[in-house]
């Protein structure tokens, strides 16, 4: 079912999509991770010129909103760091503090309960498992493929659950 009165959905990821984490990434690169010191460093995340700019072109014919795998502990954070860059205000869906399943389940789950009511235009994410899973759900996808890869944070999004 489709909300006929509602603009479609552009749903956009944060990190590695609109910010760039090669600053903290170093920060999950020792065992054990240092996940407090992750997610404390965001508010410091340089913007990603090419995923902003494709978050507000979007805004022109869609209501943008924004899906994580950011913990909720880290809203006020989040929302800050959007205001600040100028992004379009939007939803944002977070993980919870206690969910570690893979991303690409949490997101997912995500995108399917928005897409009963609304039309999703697009999903832009960087995380290759979330884009083949969505696609194969039958969204149309944007890989954001503008900042470097980390294999920790490749894995931690995979195996640990955690953004």
């Amino acid at each position: 079912m489709t909300d006929s009165n509602g603009r479609p959905l552009a749903v956009f990821d944060l990190d590695n999509t609109l910010a760039d984490t090669a600053h903290r990434q170093h920060f999950l690169e020792s065992r054990p991770r240092d996940w407090g010191a992750f997610f404390a460093a965001a508010p410091a995340d340089p913007p990603l010129a090419e995923g902003v700019a494709l978050a507000v072109e979007s805004a022109r014919e869609c209501e943008v909103v924004y899906l994580t795998g950011r913990p909720e502990r880290y809203r006020r954070d989040t929302l800050e760091w959007l205001a600040r860059h100028g992004l379009p205000e939007g939803r944002v869906y977070m993980r919870s503090n206690a969910d570690r399943r893979p991303a690409r389940f949490t997101k997912l789950e995500i995108l399917r309960r928005l897409a009963r009511d609304r039309e999703v235009r697009v999903l832009v994410d960087d995380d290759e498992l979330v884009c083949d899973d969505a696609e194969r759900a039958g969204f149309t996808v944007v890989r954001a493929r503008w900042a470097a890869k980390s294999a920790a944070l490749e894995e931690a999004q995979e195996r640990e659950g955690r953004t």
